[in-house]
């Protein structure tokens, strides 16, 4: 059982970025587009793309390492493990099965979230709460993505958006740090739009056949606009929602890691919040959309560069294909 005074902290955090940068000025060698098309729209001016033959697990392995590194742990000491991804190795078994192998974790449970560019913050939601259910201390939650893989390179509508990479963290029990921690997560699906952000080939409903590859069926489709008014007017409630629950207004907030999709977005955020554009983390411009790596990258990169202080209180917010959308409350340790 927990005691009154558990918390539940992010002991470790860690981020993966593969080695090759992906200019604008590149992309338009290929397709119809320019450096300043591309950063105007969305201000991101390079990616990272993953090497042909490195995996979503192998990039989850690189970033999982780093988090278990700062947690000061070892393999043996996790618990349970959860992926986040839309870009999984196998359809099975599941990406988290072949993390937790590379790994050397013990015989623990191992499983795949798919909640797109959301994921990394539902499965803080459901680590947090199979922390606080079982006798669990240690949960080990990743967000990975090989978009490149799945990006139809003759559509600059997509292709130019998105990028490869790995984010984790270790998430603890703790009788050490009351009221601090995973104050609470807010998620939420709707259905009903799903078509405006989907890949409609490779599952049960469309398998791959000469007709379905010929006719680019098994790429990542987005509506933009659509996906874009969506995206703005769900993560702006989902905010509200959870600083409403916990009694706290903008100017409580220090620190906002906001899904890294487009610039514009993040802009609106912090107009329609009252939160400051100075505490919107933002790293985008370097690495792209990441999907479910956008989240824990970006905290990565924030917490190890000081950014977030002990006391602190950082919002998490994200939107993704679902169409899915989460926000999460921390009090960092």
């Amino acid at each position: 059982m927990n005691s009154p005074n558990t918390s539940l902290i992010i002991r470790g955090i860690g981020s993966y970025t593969p080695s090759r940068i992906l200019t604008n000025d590149e992309i338009s060698q290929f397709v119809d587009t320019s450096d300043e098309w591309i950063r105007t729209r969305s201000g991101i001016s390079e990616r990272r793309i993953a090497a042909e033959n490195e995996s979503c697990s192998d990039m989850a392995v690189n970033a999982a390492r780093e988090a278990i590194k700062m947690a000061n742990l070892s393999p043996e000491d996790i618990d349970f493990l959860i992926v986040a991804t839309m870009t999984p190795d196998t359809i099975t078994p599941s990406t988290a099965c072949l993390v937790q192998n590379k790994l050397g974790l013990r015989q623990i449970p191992s499983f795949d979230v798919g909640a797109a560019c959301t994921g990394f913050i539902y499965i803080l939601g459901i680590g947090s709460d199979m922390l606080q259910a079982n006798s669990y201390r240690n949960a080990l939650l990743i967000g990975a993505e090989k978009l490149s893989s799945i990006l139809d390179w003759q559509d600059r509508s997509t292709c130019v958006l998105f990028g490869d990479g790995a984010g984790a963290a270790v998430l603890s029990r703790s009788d050490d740090t009351p009221g601090r921690g995973i104050l609470g997560t807010y998620m939420e699906a709707d259905g009903s739009d799903a078509a405006i952000l989907n890949m409609p080939g490779g599952g049960s409903n469309c398998p791959a056949t000469i007709d379905s590859v010929n006719d680019r069926m098994h790429y990542l489709k987005m509506a933009g606009r659509e996906v874009f008014k969506a995206a703005v007017s769900v993560m702006d409630k989902s905010a509200r929602e959870i600083l409403e629950k916990f009694n706290l207004t903008a100017d409580d907030i220090s620190c906002v890691i906001p899904h890294q999709a487009n610039l514009r977005i993040i802009d609106l955020l912090s107009t329609r919040l009252g939160i400051s554009k100075d505490k919107f983390f933002v790293n985008l411009d370097r690495y792209g959309n990441t999907s479910a790596a956008s989240v824990p990258l970006a905290l990565d990169e924030a917490v190890r560069s000081g950014l977030i202080k002990s006391g602190d209180y950082v919002l998490l917010m994200a939107f993704g294909a679902g169409l899915t959308w989460a926000t999460s409350l921390i009090k960092w340790q």
